[in-house]
């Protein structure tokens, strides 16, 4: 059965459309129970505030569906919707006679209004509160399982006809999102609850979830002067005659007590939050007055190992007058049954007496406390995902040479750099982790995103080093350098910024104004094999998608000036690229520059693989030139930095050199050094000399040592095994790239940049033992299809991205 509700029910601001439980009396009453006390709910309140969408592939009708469930197998029992609240009235862009939503009985779900899809970034309002009731009759205490909340995305194509679009949706589910709420938090949790589907679905729905524990029904009330049973007994309700109470409903006496002070908590900090008032003095007062037992009102809320709210604090809102709770439990089952029913009735009409005062204030300022709990949110998630992620510190090396004379051997010891191998060591270490992980009993109470909780063995153990940066170095240290004529391949000299030509008129800057923010990704090479295709503009929509939810008010270019153009040379590839930013980057100034004043410009570039190559050859430009000071954050994923001058992996080295002789792909000729006999005349050593990376304010370079495509060294700017062992010339120059590139990220003391290599080493036990994991391939391109690390890193120090 489908009970179809309009859209239209529950507009009036004042009064609402929901069936609210009555104001519960907070003066001292006598309640005689209609009901047994294991006859408890927990409620489950979800605001759904928009429909968000950042790269759906497919315009269309999509629709929401949610359900919940307990976790725990032995209870079957699915939570059923209780009250529907439309805020106001939904922004769902059509006006049609199926935009309802509605309630399935067959499998108790929620769904919302259907709603259209046209174009990116398209924002759908909802403004609509689902509450969902779960009975603890089968408990017959606090429940011991947790929650699981479920978002399903149904998609149907555009029809005409309202009745095939109903029938065609109900049948499409298309991406599903699941989380879970702890046994802790249902005691009592405000969050803000991002659904994000998948890498093909990649919407956002603003949500946020209230938990809470109430009574099931309503219970008569008779104003009384004391809480002694109605069959008579002692004064202060102890009847030793009577069989003791059962242990689990004295639980969930303290259950109540808990779910009432958090809820006071909560109710005082988000007023507090957002400055509204919300005025709980009387009814603290007449709390306070109620005169039950010291037994009770010195009950100690705490497991043996603490008991906490879903804020991570401990309670103790319900003091003694030194602030100090100290019950036993067995006191409380020294209760009569009628006295201790009596004082669980009494809290459960408080404690929906409080959950009706959340309601309503949270109706009044809904999108404030949706902002509010965001903001949380994001400040919790470096915590919470800290366990997948490695910090550590390391300086910055001086400099790899320790003088000019060639005749000089390296700084690294022979014996040290024989045994010395990062990769291997990065690999180990993050498995090292990894089997940490597995003995870890992950107990928290925020809600949980199973797309991570999941199965935590696979999530990608990211390995962040923040390097310290040195000064730079002078020309005195940099003797190699005193005399060397730096001649491109047309034996031109390469320009520096100071001998470059003056800058070209801009718009002018205002102190005040907005602030334009652009980031162009760069695809890497174009390849198609296997099951994929590489080199497309969209390759690196995941990490944009990040950074999207991060800052929604970038403007993004995914470059596509160099797709199909991929194996020509670097110097034209960078060309198209730069004409196509700069083009890009003077229309969106213009365009600010109509509606108002311009304040300032941060352009931010990331590149996969050779991407990166790309966008240093395009710094290297003229025409980029004005626009260097403004450049930003650069977000490297996996790029050849110092090409492949030494790479180990014989089969992809196979690879490159049948594409140099059957096909004579000059890129890849550049990225080996064949390009020119000269070493110190080949395309990457000269990109070294020029301050491509010197104008970032922030330096982003992920690497993978599981990825057999790009050198771990070269994603890494860092100096290798080999290089140290070889005191050819092919050693001294690849020395001279990485001490040039290293130069440019060094800061002088008045400069302020960030630094950081993120080692991302992904679970490649899913792929199995195949070609694509024995080449390298597949970490290659987990990087595009994944977007988990991405989200830990950019989550994590989301200042770089906005």
């Amino acid at each position: 059965m489908i009970r179809r509700l309009g859209w239209l029910i529950g507009l009036n601001t004042k009064s609402g459309s929901e069936k609210r439980l009555p104001d519960a009396s907070i003066h001292t009453t006598r309640i005689r129970p209609l009901t047994t006390m294991s006859e408890t709910v927990q409620e489950i309140a979800i605001y759904i505030h928009r429909f968000h969408n950042l790269d759906l592939f497919q315009q269309g009708w999509y629709q929401i569906k949610i359900t919940m469930r307990w976790e725990d197998d032995e209870i079957t029992t699915v939570a059923t919707p209780a009250r529907v609240v439309q805020y106001e009235a939904p922004d769902l862009g059509f006006d049609d006679v199926y935009g309802v939503w509605k309630i399935d009985d067959t499998d108790n779900s929620f769904l919302t209004p259907p709603f259209r899809i046209r174009y990116a970034r398209q924002d759908v309002r909802m403004s609509i509160l689902i509450s969902f009731n779960l009975s603890l009759s089968k408990c017959k205490g606090p429940s011991s399982s947790a929650v699981i909340l479920k978002f399903e995305l149904f998609q149907a194509p555009i029809t005409e006809s309202g009745h095939q679009f109903l029938s065609t949706l109900e049948a499409s589910s298309v991406a599903i999102h699941e989380f879970r709420v702890p046994p802790k938090a249902l005691l009592g949790v405000h969050s803000y609850c991002p659904v994000y589907f998948d890498a093909f679905h990649a919407v956002l729905v603003d949500v946020s979830v209230h938990v809470t524990l109430l009574q099931a029904g309503y219970y008569k009330k008779v104003a009384s002067d004391s809480l002694d049973s109605s069959a008579g007994g002692s004064p202060n309700g102890l009847d030793k005659e009577l069989d003791p109470v059962d242990l689990r409903e004295v639980e969930l006496v303290k259950a109540f007590l808990l779910a009432r002070d958090v809820l006071m908590e909560e109710i005082h900090k988000l007023s507090k939050a957002i400055n509204k008032v919300v005025d709980l003095t009387e009814f603290k007062r007449k709390m306070n007055d109620i005169k039950m037992l010291d037994s009770v009102w010195q009950a100690s809320l705490g497991t043996s190992d603490g008991e906490y709210s879903g804020q991570g604090k401990r309670q103790n809102g319900l003091e003694t007058e030194n602030g100090i709770w100290d019950i036993q439990s067995e006191r409380l089952g020294s209760l009569s049954v009628d006295a201790l029913t009596n004082i669980f009735h009494t809290l459960g009409s408080q404690q929906s007496y409080l959950w009706g005062v959340f309601m309503q204030f949270h109706r009044e300022n809904k999108v404030q406390i949706l902002e509010f709990l965001r903001d949380g949110w994001s400040k919790d998630r470096r915590a919470e995902w800290s366990i997948w992620m490695v910090y550590s510190k390391v300086d910055m090396p001086h400099h790899y040479i320790s003088s000019g004379n060639d005749d000089t051997s390296n700084s690294v010891p022979r014996r040290v750099a024989a045994l010395w191998k990062p990769a291997q060591a990065a690999a180990t270490r993050a498995e090292l982790h990894r089997r940490s992980i597995a003995q870890m009993r992950i107990n928290t109470c925020s809600i949980q995103d199973l797309y991570i909780f999941g199965d935590p063995l696979r999530i990608p153990i990211v390995i962040i080093e923040r390097v310290i940066n040195a000064p730079r170095r002078t020309m005195s240290e940099n003797s190699y350098f005193k005399n060397m004529d730096l001649i491109d391949s047309q034996g031109l000299r390469l320009k520096t910024s100071a001998e470059a030509g003056s800058k070209p008129s801009l718009p002018t800057i205002q102190p005040t104004g907005r602030d334009l923010k652009i980031v162009v990704f760069v695809h890497g090479f174009q390849v198609s094999c296997f099951d994929c295709t590489l080199g497309h503009h969209l390759d690196l929509r995941l990490v944009r998608n990040q950074w999207l939810l991060i800052d929604p008010k970038i403007e993004f270019l995914m470059s596509q000036a160099n797709e199909d153009k991929t194996s020509g040379d670097f110097r034209e590839m960078g060309q198209r690229l730069a004409q196509e930013v700069v083009s890009f980057v003077k229309k969106k100034m213009d365009k600010v520059s109509r509606s108002g004043h311009l304040r300032d410009i941060k352009l931010s570039f990331a590149g996969h693989s050779i991407g990166n190559v790309i966008i240093r050859s395009a710094l290297s430009e003229s025409i980029m030139e004005p626009y260097l000071s403004y450049l930003y954050t650069y977000v490297s994923v996996s790029g050849p930095h110092l090409g492949y001058l030494y790479s180990s992996n014989s089969l992809f080295n196979s690879g490159m050199w049948l594409l140099k002789k059957l096909k004579g792909t000059q890129c890849i000729h550049q990225l080996t050094f064949t390009d020119d006999p000269d070493l110190r005349n080949t395309f990457f050593y000269q990109l070294c000399q020029h301050k491509t990376l010197d104008h970032f304010r922030n330096i982003i370079l992920m690497s993978s040592p599981q990825d057999g495509y790009v050198p771990y060294h070269s994603a890494r700017i860092e100096l290798c095994q080999a290089a140290t062992l070889d005191h050819s010339k092919r050693g001294k120059v690849f020395l001279e790239m990485l001490n040039n590139c290293l130069d440019q990220i060094r800061t002088s003391t008045t400069e302020q940049r960030l630094f950081m290599r993120c080692d991302v080493n992904f679970d490649t036990t899913v792929y199995g033992k195949n070609f694509n994991t024995f080449i390298g391939r597949a970490a290659h391109i987990e990087f595009l299809e994944s977007d988990v690390f991405a989200k830990f890193i950019m989550w994590s120090f989301p200042e770089l991205f906005r």
